[in-house]
C-alpha cells in the first residue's frame, strides 16, 4: 500500500470513529475493552493522535515520552478535541516531506511511510472498538486495510524481542485470507516469533476467514467464532492471552 493510500484510510477511520462514538454518548461501555467507557476510548485515542503529530510536525528523532490523556475533558469538548486531533494528524502526515526524519520503532520504508500505517490501523482497530459500544457488532474493514493490518500485526509487532507468543517447543500457526488470497507461516519456538508470508509446509492450527474477521480476531476485537480455526486450537488460545500489544 501506498503512504497516501493509508492516510485517505486513517482520515475515513478517524472519521467513522468519531460518528461510532458520539452514536453511542460518553458513558456506553466499549466490549472490545473491558472496563472501558467511550470516553475512555477517546481519550486514549486522541492522545496516541497528539503524540503521533508531534513526532511528525516536529520532526523528533528520539523517542518522545507519552503525554497524558485528557481527563479534563469530556462529552462535546472531547468529541471537538479528538475530532481536531484526528484532523491534525492527517494533515501533518499530508504535509510532510517524503525524506521525513523523526523516531519510529519498527522497520518501514522511510519515517512517514512508518506513522501512517501505523496510525492507519491504530485508529481502524478503534473504531471498531467504537462501534462495538452500539448494538451491532464492529463493522466491515476494507480486505486490503485489514491484510496489511495483519502484516504489520505478524511481521512488526510480533517480530520485536517484546512479542510474548512463545511456545516451548517449534510450532507453526497459518493465517490465510479467504478473500484475497494472502496467508503468513508463523514459526513458534522459545524466541521471537517468525513471520513468512505464504503458505508453504504444513501448520500445526489455521486460522482463516475473511481478511476484516481475521484482521479484528487477531487484534482481540472479535471472538474465534467470527474465523474457522483447524488443528490446534491451542496455538489460538495462547495468541488470545498473550498477543496484547502495549
Amino acid at each position: 500500500m501506498s503512504t497516501d493510500t493509508h492516510i485517505d484510510a486513517l482520515d475515513a477511520a478517524g472519521k467513522a470513529l468519531l460518528e461510532a462514538a458520539a452514536a453511542a454518548g460518553p458513558d456506553a461501555e466499549v466490549p472490545t475493552c473491558p472496563g472501558w467507557r467511550v470516553r475512555d476510548l477517546l481519550r486514549h485515542t486522541t492522545a496516541v493522535h497528539h503524540w503521533a503529530t508531534r513526532l511528525v510536525a516536529e520532526g523528533h528523532t528520539a523517542y518522545l515520552p507519552f503525554g497524558g490523556e485528557p481527563d479534563h475533558l469530556d462529552g462535546d469538548a472531547l468529541l471537538a478535541y479528538t475530532r481536531e486531533g484526528h484532523a491534525r494528524l492527517v494533515e501533518a502526515l499530508r504535509d510532510a516531506p517524503e525524506d521525513l526524519e523523526c523516531w519510529t520503532f519498527m522497520p518501514a520504508p522511510s519515517p512517514r511511510a512508518f506513522w501512517a500505517r501505523r496510525q492507519t490501523h491504530e485508529t481502524t482497530v478503534h473504531r471498531a472498538d467504537a462501534e462495538s459500544a452500539l448494538a451491532a457488532a464492529p463493522g466491515p474493514v476494507d480486505p486490503v486495510i485489514a491484510a496489511d493490518g495483519i502484516d504489520e500485526l505478524l511481521r512488526g509487532f510480533h517480530g520485536r524481542d517484546r512479542s510474548r507468543v512463545r511456545t516451548d517447543r517449534p510450532r507453526t500457526l497459518r493465517i490465510r485470507t479467504t478473500d484475497g488470497g494472502d496467508a503468513w507461516t508463523v514459526h513458534l519456538s522459545p524466541e521471537v516469533p517468525r513471520t513468512e508470508t505464504g503458505a508453504d509446509g504444513p501448520a500445526d492450527c489455521e486460522l482463516s476467514g475473511p481478511a476484516d474477521r481475521l484482521y479484528l480476531t487477531l487484534w482481540n476485537r472479535l471472538p474465534y467464532e467470527a474465523v474457522t480455526v483447524t488443528g490446534d486450537a491451542g496455538l489460538a488460545r495462547l495468541w488470545r492471552e498473550r498477543s496484547a500489544v502495549g
